[in-house]
């Protein structure tokens, strides 16, 4: 055992509780004793005429008045020094960032990795931020009798002690919606060493970063990976899935792409699947761009990585740059270099309008290329030239770096 701390929070409940719990047992068993007592000797057909007129008694007065303000100035004492020994952190404690939401938990560590389970070393004090980013949960671990609220936007903490290796169960303690019982995921106390071989481990080398990122905030709470049900539809073949989902109260029938992807990320509530409550929170400011297409490359390839397409090759193979210049000057058509985020005029039809060239829109003018054609340029694109979802991505991705 470390010796930088005194105690472990095992330590400062289970004496209270045995303390508390064997007085209540001794009250108990006197009281209920002494009052069969008194029923038994002094019954009616006993003692028909009473046989004492004494009218007090100070000295039993005195104990029943001075021992139960012991007893609970002792429960006093002890309790206090329990709650301090649950706010006092040790020393040295390493410090984790839980952040729950409904209905999962993730956990954040100084390195800046993430996990679905709480990964802590064996015989090392944690701290353990809490914060919530929707409602009340409860941080509630009984293996080491640690139970605190995680309340939005109140700064609070818990720390516990793991002295052997092994996995514990970490539930939340407050009822936080439809999802609340599955709301579990364990704490793993590891050896020294092999908890500094985990926290080094790079995430990209045994995961894809998407499912890093779906892990931290909370996705695998709801959507399970192996195909079970869960609150929200499972993830196992999503992409290019056939569903009917609840569109403003109407049914349609919708492929799941791209486009539903990050529309249900951003607004889940506009496409419900049939089936499913409306329940998912909207990631519109939480999830960075990059951050949104590492999920649903996730996504697309079913979990396993896929590899990275050079945007450049792409454009020459394709014969983008016949047309495109890289370097500013005009050519055929509007050149590349500082295109993606630039105001312009198109032509939609006899219709001309001022339009940002955003991913959406480069995604379109590939894919329909004579939709909105940029004033002051011909309409001779190729329609559709046959690109997957993977390759368009790279074309945009190289002509967002062009800025």
């Amino acid at each position: 055992m470390n010796s930088a701390y005194l105690t472990t929070t095992t330590d400062a409940i289970d004496p209270v509780f045995m303390f508390i719990f064997g007085a209540s047992l001794v009250l108990l068993v006197g009281i209920t004793a002494a009052m069969v007592f008194f029923v038994v000797r002094y019954h009616r057909s006993r003692a028909p005429e009473p046989t004492s007129r004494a009218a007090g008694n100070l000295w039993l007065e005195i104990v029943w008045s001075v021992l139960p303000t012991l007893l609970v100035l002792a429960m006093f004492y002890y309790g206090w020094a329990g709650y301090l020994a649950l706010r006092n952190v040790p020393t040295g404690a390493m410090e984790v960032t839980a952040t729950a939401s409904m209905w999962s938990w993730s956990f954040a560590y100084p390195n800046g990795k993430t996990s679905a389970k709480l990964y802590v070393p064996v015989n090392r004090p944690v701290r353990v931020e809490l914060v919530s980013r929707d409602v009340i949960h409860g941080f509630y671990l009984p293996a080491f009798r640690v139970k605190r609220d995680v309340v939005p936007g109140m700064r609070n903490h818990a720390w516990f002690v793991a002295t052997g290796p092994g996995s514990y169960d970490l539930f939340c303690s407050q009822y936080c919606g439809t999802g609340h019982s599955a709301m579990i995921t364990t704490v793993e106390a590891l050896p020294e060493a092999e908890f500094g071989a985990w926290l080094e481990r790079k995430a990209a080398g045994e995961e894809p970063a998407g499912h890093e990122l779906l892990e931290k905030h909370g996705c695998l709470g709801c959507h399970s990976l192996d195909g079970r049900p869960g609150i929200g539809p499972t993830f196992k073949g999503i992409w290019g899935r056939s569903t009917t989902v609840m569109s403003n109260g109407r049914e349609r029938r919708i492929t799941v792409d791209e486009a539903y992807l990050r529309r249900s990320l951003l607004e889940p509530n506009a496409d419900v699947v049939k089936g499913f409550q409306p329940i998912m929170p909207p990631f519109a400011g939480v999830l960075k761009e990059g951050e949104i297409k590492a999920i649903i490359g996730y996504l697309r390839s079913g979990g396993i990585a896929s590899p990275k397409l050079d945007g450049r090759k792409l454009a020459q193979e394709k014969g983008c740059l016949v047309c495109h210049s890289l370097d500013g000057s005009r050519g055929v058509g509007p050149t590349f270099k500082g295109l993606f985020g630039a105001r312009v005029t198109v032509l939609k039809g006899r219709a001309k309008s001022t339009v940002t060239a955003d991913e959406g829109y480069l995604r379109e003018s590939i894919r329909q290329p004579g939709a909105a054609v940029v004033e002051g340029f011909q309409p001779v694109m190729p329609a559709d030239p046959g690109l997957s979802d993977d390759e368009v991505t790279a074309l945009v991705e190289f002509i967002e770096g062009l800025r």
